[in-house]
């Protein structure tokens, strides 16, 4: 009988036991504590030598183990990916005669433990000699298995599609918290199933499966594509079919409402854009002819803009990207991290800002002044100058957007103590006195926004 050594007891390394327990004698060596010079030489008395550890520690034990291999032994490597091994293999039997077999036993703990019939291996002669690899090949089909003889290269990348897809799809279920139901069809509980047998396994299983394959990360690159696009797909080309709704950062008399303003009046290119899109490439007719076919939603900050516009509750976003004096918009760079969407329009609009206060509390009364932080930016030095003992208040949540803000001082919301810093719309809106205009440091204060959509 063949003595046989399998490095790694961990599951896997059990089912292989159970496998080759009747036909050989088979001992277990632990990969960890299997470092010292006489664990190493108790290792290579044995002819033929399993491997089953993680993918991540292959090649620093092959590395560790190289001077103990002899021309009469044979390494079969049991990794669920097959190019990494193979090249861990090149490398380290360079200049020797030790023989290396490839394979992957496409089962496991839960899918093996009612026997090993018709369950698959994929093996890959490599570096072994043609004794060994029909001995081989002939033992696992006496055992019951399906041996299919296929290269690294074609393994990892069927496998990537198959059993790397499953379990990427299994642990998302599992994060999902995907559970059963009363009313659970037959499709459902094979998921539950999926996601249990996959679950079941290791994280570093999991991790080293999608990382040592060359080929799963294009997987999950194509499987995220799919996602948007069936999301998407799902959703209303337009959400009321009379109406283009969008949704700006801004509140209403907001900075955002002048651009977009702007924008739909004077930007040609949006309006070709709208007209193609509406079947009217060749015709002068705009896709809308007044602006009651325009619904504006104000939505205050740029994270719920791109949020709506993500849920499918807009058909259009607009926020402000960057200021010529305040730089870039720190909340428009922090919510477009979070979402995918195309611009559809970049532009540039003149910002002024003003000044106002409740007109029922006096000048001197007013210790504060509140707005959005790039109005502060933008007038910053106007304000030291002219106004040193306000201390400038941002506000949280959507009372980052200066118009919100000055609707909840005409309510009683905030301290009515507090001026408010921007557009001077706002004044006439919400029935504010105007205390002073044009304080931006610039004159030619110019602010760029975005207009995008899925």
């Amino acid at each position: 009988m063949k003595k046989i050594a399998i490095i790694g007891n961990g599951r896997f390394g059990q089912v292989l036991f159970n496998l080759l327990r009747q036909d050989f004698l088979v001992s277990f060596f632990n990969t960890k504590n299997s470092k010292t010079e006489n664990d190493l030489k108790k290792i290579y008395e044995n002819e033929v030598i399993f491997f089953a550890m993680p993918i991540s520690v292959f090649d620093s034990v092959i590395k560790l183990h190289k001077k103990h291999f002899k021309d009469n032994h044979l390494l079969i490597d049991v990794l669920s990916v097959k190019i990494h091994p193979k090249k861990v293999f090149e490398e380290h039997l360079r200049g020797l005669k030790t023989q290396a077999l490839l394979t992957h036993p496409m089962f496991g703990p839960d899918s093996s433990k009612n026997g090993f019939d018709d369950l698959p291996i994929i093996i890959d002669k490599f570096k072994t000699n043609d004794k060994n690899f029909s001995f081989w090949k002939d033992f696992f089909i006496k055992k019951g298995l399906k041996v299919i003889e296929m290269s690294a290269e074609k393994h990892d990348q069927l496998a990537a599609n198959s059993q790397g897809l499953t379990h990427f799809i299994g642990r998302m279920l599992g994060e999902l918290k995907f559970a059963p139901t009363p009313i659970d069809s037959i499709g459902t509980k094979k998921l539950l199933e999926v996601m249990e047998q996959t679950c079941n396994d290791t994280w570093q299983l999991f991790s080293d499966l999608q990382n040592f394959n060359p080929y799963t990360k294009l997987m999950r690159i194509k499987l995220g594509r799919t996602y948007d696009l069936l999301y998407n797909q799902l959703l209303p080309k337009k959400i009321n079919k009379k109406k283009i709704i969008f949704g700006i950062q801004g509140g209403k008399g907001s900075f955002n409402e002048e651009a977009l303003q702007y924008c739909l009046k004077t930007n040609s290119s949006f309006w070709g854009l709208r007209a193609k899109r509406g079947g009217l490439q060749n015709s002068k007719k705009r896709f809308w002819t007044s602006q009651n076919d325009i619904v504006i939603k104000y939505l205050y900050t740029t994270e719920k803009v791109l949020k709506n516009l993500h849920e499918g509750n807009i058909d259009y976003g607009l926020f402000a990207i960057q200021n010529a004096v305040g730089g870039v918009v720190e909340e428009s760079t922090y919510a477009m991290a979070r979402y995918k969407f195309k611009i559809i329009n970049e532009f540039q609009i003149v910002i002024r800002h003003t000044l106002m206060k409740r007109k029922d509390i006096g000048l001197s009364s007013i210790k504060t002044v509140m707005a959005h932080s790039q109005n502060f930016r933008q007038c910053k030095n106007s304000l030291k100058n002219k106004y040193p003992n306000l201390k400038p208040t941002i506000g949280r949540g959507d009372l980052l957007d200066t118009a919100r803000c000055a609707e909840a001082l005409s309510k009683n919301n905030i301290d009515k103590n507090t001026a408010i810093l921007g557009p001077k719309i706002l004044a006439e809106i919400y029935d504010l006195e105007i205390i002073d205009e044009n304080l931006q440091d610039s004159k030619n204060n110019l602010t760029s926004f975005f207009l995008v959509s899925r």
